[in-house]
């Protein structure tokens, strides 16, 4: 699947979402979104497939690989779409702005940035 997004992202970057639903969905501790009007999304190449992911919330995925693309609210967010922005061709075109539903948080998630970090592998090449 390939797609287009005319504008620059509401909220001023991507939103880092921790609540229960998009962790299950994506099986990590969080997952990034940017918000654009509906309109500002153009599916140039593929057929994503849609599911229910809760009562009002849809998302849709790549059919071929299972990469989670967008996710729909007309209750909630009407109007509006979010597209999961380590989708984007560039990522860091659109830096993190916020983290989201901290109430569902991973609770050592919040000193995750702590951690030590390693370039690739720990102890590897």
């Amino acid at each position: 699947v390939r797609y287009a997004i005319d504008g620059e992202p509401l909220h001023g970057g991507q939103a880092l979402c921790h609540c229960t639903d998009c962790r299950r969905c994506a099986g990590a501790p969080m997952v990034g979104w940017a918000m654009y009007p509906e309109g500002a999304l153009t599916v140039t190449q593929g057929n994503p497939r849609e599911y229910a992911s809760s009562d009002t919330g849809r998302r849709w995925f790549c059919e071929s690989c299972g990469t989670g693309l967008f996710y729909r609210n007309a209750t909630n967010l009407p109007g509006l779409v979010d597209v999961q922005a380590s989708t984007l061709d560039d990522p860091d075109a659109v830096p993190a702005a916020a983290h989201i539903q901290t109430a569902d948080r991973i609770g050592w998630m919040q000193d995750a940035h702590s951690l030590p970090q390693f370039e690739r592998f720990p102890g590897g090449a």
